[in-house]
């Protein structure tokens, strides 16, 4: 589990079809500070209705996100697990 912050949205016009329909998050993963960004920017499955500027959990758990997404074969790494009060 890690921290970050949503920084935007990411529209696809082409994407693996196990993606369709789902709010695709991009966000910047945060250092244990929780306030230094930690790498790149990450694009995310979100399932929960997080928005720009919120903090959120997320989870690299490819077992959890084929289970989200119902599909064996999805690309998906990264899900949001929480958002942050």
């Amino acid at each position: 589990m890690v921290f970050a912050k949503v920084i935007g949205s990411a529209t696809s016009t082409v994407k693996h079809p196990s993606l369709s329909g789902w709010k695709l998050l991009v966000v910047r993963v945060l250092s244990a500070d929780k306030k230094t960004a930690d790498g790149d920017p990450v694009l995310a499955v979100d399932a929960l209705g997080a928005a720009r500027g919120q903090y959120v959990m997320l989870t690299s758990d490819g077992k959890e996100a084929r289970k989200l997404i119902g599909d064996e074969k999805t690309p998906v790494r990264w899900t949001v697990m929480g958002i942050c009060d």
